[in-house]
């Protein structure tokens, strides 16, 4: 053994071991994350694959944008969450809270209760930070596995990276973003949507 191995290995063991993130770190990251802008791909549980723009404002809103060749829309207010399917006119909505983005998009949010920071053994993004969520109350709703990149120009000294949505059926979903915006300006009217629904008016009425 060289001398030059001998001083490399006294540094390493005398170096301390990095601390891991803790759950509070993560809460304090996205509580300072008030915005959001990125482009996104996402992958199907088929392997088809979507690409974007996002916008997220908390709390509660999110914006999904397919490009506009693309007949599909998904974009949360604040309350709800919409899936807008302009070819066949049709809307599906569910209360925010009650998706597996709600953890990300809810500023309240207890992730003590919900969530957890995966060990680096099993965290499948080697060099970002991994956490887990799923309400043990609403199994039904699914889970998330999000990751966040270390960044110490993001707030929190950690940035929002992509993240994994199991149904509750079992379908993964994969989101990864690109291109990141952190806090800047987003106007509460990028969260509104085309209704492709026709009207439906009382009978004897027109106009």
């Amino acid at each position: 053994m060289t001398l030059r191995t001998l001083a490399l290995t006294a540094l390493l063991i005398a170096a301390p071991a990095q601390a891991a993130t803790s759950l509070a770190e993560v809460q304090k990251a996205l509580a300072a994350t008030q915005t959001l802008q990125a482009d996104f791909v996402q992958t199907a549980a088929d392997g088809r694959q979507a690409r974007g723009t996002m916008l997220m404002k908390r709390p509660g809103r999110i914006r999904f944008d397919y490009g506009p060749k693309a007949s599909m829309l998904v974009v949360a207010d604040g309350s709800r969450l919409s899936f807008v399917d302009y070819k066949v006119s049709q809307v599906s909505q569910w209360p925010v809270r009650q998706t597996p983005l709600g953890v990300l998009l809810d500023p309240d949010a207890d992730l003590a209760r919900v969530a957890r920071v995966v060990p680096d053994a099993d965290n499948p993004m080697p060099g970002k930070v991994a956490v887990l969520a799923q309400d043990p109350k609403r199994p039904d709703i699914g889970r998330i596995l999000f990751f966040l990149a270390p960044d110490p120009g993001a707030p929190g000294g950690l940035r929002l990276s992509g993240w994994r949505v199991t149904d509750a059926q079992g379908n993964l979903t994969t989101v990864e973003l690109g291109n990141i915006r952190i806090n800047a300006p987003i106007a509460d009217s990028s969260f509104r949507f085309r209704d492709p629904r026709p009207v439906v008016r009382p009978p004897g009425k027109t106009g």
